[in-house]
């Protein structure tokens, strides 16, 4: 159940990981909201129904508020592994989860983040790094099994044609800001993907 501003969480005893949660949960939803540049600590402690001095305690600045926030809502979008036995079926399956996660954040970065850009000196290639690159292990492993089974010419897969797909899913959703279709996404793996691997 999402607060609006002004109307406090009641009021009960949080410690460690949970009170933690609760305050970047609350961060999570702010930004949503309100924007970076908007963003208050005061805010936050008010919409998880605590005191501004409990969030100080645990970040000293917004900017690491922010990205511990957007961690862990990144973090609610675990990869599974498909290993379908096909590159094809398994890079459509992982595109297919990445879509939803991709859509959530494009919203963000293109709004309620430039102020979060702008004053920390980054880039939303970087913060993509953080949040994506713990997951890329998954997605070489898928190409990695292909090469073993002869599917497809691991000479071919250089860097950058094995992120092609990902790369297409994400620039698409940024311009859109809504998911890719199902079609697109295999249409994307059938006539770009595999042959150039192949």
């Amino acid at each position: 159940m999402h607060l609006t501003r002004g109307e406090p969480a009641r009021t009960r005893r949080r410690h460690g990981a949970e009170l933690e949660a609760a305050l970047l949960d609350a961060a999570w939803d702010e930004l949503m909201e309100r924007g970076y540049a908007a963003l208050t600590f005061a805010g936050v402690a008010q919409r998880a129904g605590t005191s501004r001095p409990v969030v100080n305690r645990h970040w000293a600045t917004k900017e690491t508020l922010v990205r511990d926030a957007i961690t862990r809502a990144s973090d609610q979008f675990s990869l599974v592994d498909p290993d379908t036995g096909s590159l094809r079926d398994d890079t459509i399956a992982l595109l297919e989860q990445l879509n939803g996660a991709f859509t959530m954040f494009a919203a963000t970065m293109t709004a309620q983040l430039a102020a979060y850009f702008e004053e920390t000196g980054t880039t939303p290639a970087g913060l993509r790094t953080s949040l994506i690159d713990q997951r890329w292990s998954l997605i070489e492993s898928v190409t990695q099994r292909a090469a073993e089974r002869g599917e497809i010419d691991s000479s071919k897969l250089t860097p950058r044609i094995a992120r092609l797909p990902y790369d297409l899913l994400r620039h698409e959703v940024l311009m859109n800001l809504r998911p890719m279709s199902s079609s697109a996404i295999q249409e994307i793996v059938d006539t770009i993907f595999i042959p150039l691997i192949t």
